[in-house]
């Protein structure tokens, strides 16, 4: 019987958007299709913006890329990573997300690079 994992979503947020917002958003979605499917798996997924975009709204950013932002907005995503139980890297290039996965792995989680790697809950 396979049990849940806690696994974070890491995938493209910036990168490739010249920071447009229409952009980001359709990056942001497709972390969120992939974090529905994860979850109708069986699994609890946990994206870092989930957590992050509040904080950084809340810290005063006035910008992506601001003092606040980057105070906020990996460094979350890097805390989570001593919570969760896997990492999916998603998506193109991203050093950001390239990142999780290199931290991920020094931390011993396991590391899917594609849905079909993870495993569907049962029992």
């Amino acid at each position: 019987m396979h049990q849940p994992e806690l696994i974070l979503v890491a995938g493209p947020y910036r990168s490739g958007t010249n920071d447009q917002p229409e952009l980001i958003a359709a990056n942001v979605e497709h972390m969120s299709q992939v974090s529905l499917e994860l979850y109708r798996m069986g699994h609890l997924p946990v994206m870092g913006e989930w957590f992050a975009l509040p904080l950084i709204e809340t810290a005063g950013s006035k910008e992506i890329g601001d003092a606040a932002f980057n105070e906020i907005f990996h460094p979350v995503a890097i805390r989570l990573l001593d919570k969760v139980d896997a990492v999916l890297r998603i998506g193109g290039p991203s050093q950001g997300a390239d990142e999780m996965v290199r931290i991920g792995r020094e931390k011993g989680k396991k590391i899917y690079y594609s849905i079909a790697e993870v495993f569907e809950v049962t029992g």
